[in-house]
């Protein structure tokens, strides 16, 4: 599996790759059973929203990896 934080990461990680043919690219966010990217602090200033977004995605994947 490929996680991206950003949409921008999806993009890059699919031109690397030559794009996404066994749906192993996701968006962090995709693991907290919501939709949307990590809140980038570099333009937000947040990053205390990052992080908790991070933490929220990481123990998503987790979850699923060892279920």
């Amino acid at each position: 599996l490929l996680i991206g934080m950003d949409r921008a990461n999806l993009r890059n990680m699919h031109r690397i790759c030559g794009g996404d043919f066994d749906g192993k690219t996701h968006l962090l966010m995709e693991f907290t059973g919501r939709t949307g990217e990590v809140a980038d602090p570099w333009y937000t200033g947040d990053f205390d929203t990052a992080y908790r977004e991070i933490v929220e995605g990481l123990e998503g994947f987790f979850e699923e990896v060892m279920a």
